[in-house]
């Protein structure tokens, strides 16, 4: 128990921030428009791509990133108290956004071959906060041999 912080309230925070993560996860189903998270949970590899209203699947998958973003942003925040880290990660998350996003779109619409487990993994960042595992001990690491 000595390696815990003293700070309690910042712990509480984190798991306050964490449960906001889980609740979007939860509620993913109802709260988002996404035909892709039946498919992907069954037999996809014999089934072809479900048909997506691209505009309403966009606005909703860039609406879920931005939330599991700034949840994560402010997690990292609360870590480890550093804006020019913070202001780092926002560019990271932007641009990472960008790219992810324009990636699962060209292969979503560039053929019926495309490879449906690259689009699962692709659609998989953007969804999950997978980027806040990585940046966590990343920056732990950088502070430790500064």
């Amino acid at each position: 128990m000595q390696g815990l912080p003293k700070n309690k309230s910042k712990w509480f925070l984190i798991a306050v921030l964490v449960g906001l993560l889980l609740c979007i996860r939860a509620g993913e189903g109802q709260w988002f428009y996404d035909p892709l998270l039946t498919y992907f949970k069954g037999d996809y590899q014999n089934l072809p791509l479900p048909p997506l209203d691209s505009f309403r699947y966009g606005v909703h998958l860039y609406l879920r990133y931005g939330l599991n973003s700034l949840i994560s942003m402010s997690i990292l925040f609360v870590v480890f108290r550093q804006r020019e880290q913070l202001r780092f990660v926002a560019y990271l998350y932007v641009g990472l956004g960008l790219i992810l996003g324009i990636t699962f779109f060209l292969l979503y619409n560039s053929s019926t071959d495309a490879p449906k487990l690259l689009i699962f993994y692709v659609r998989r960042f953007l969804i999950q906060p997978l980027f806040l595992l990585l940046f966590i001990p990343a920056f732990f690491y950088q502070n430790k041999h500064r």
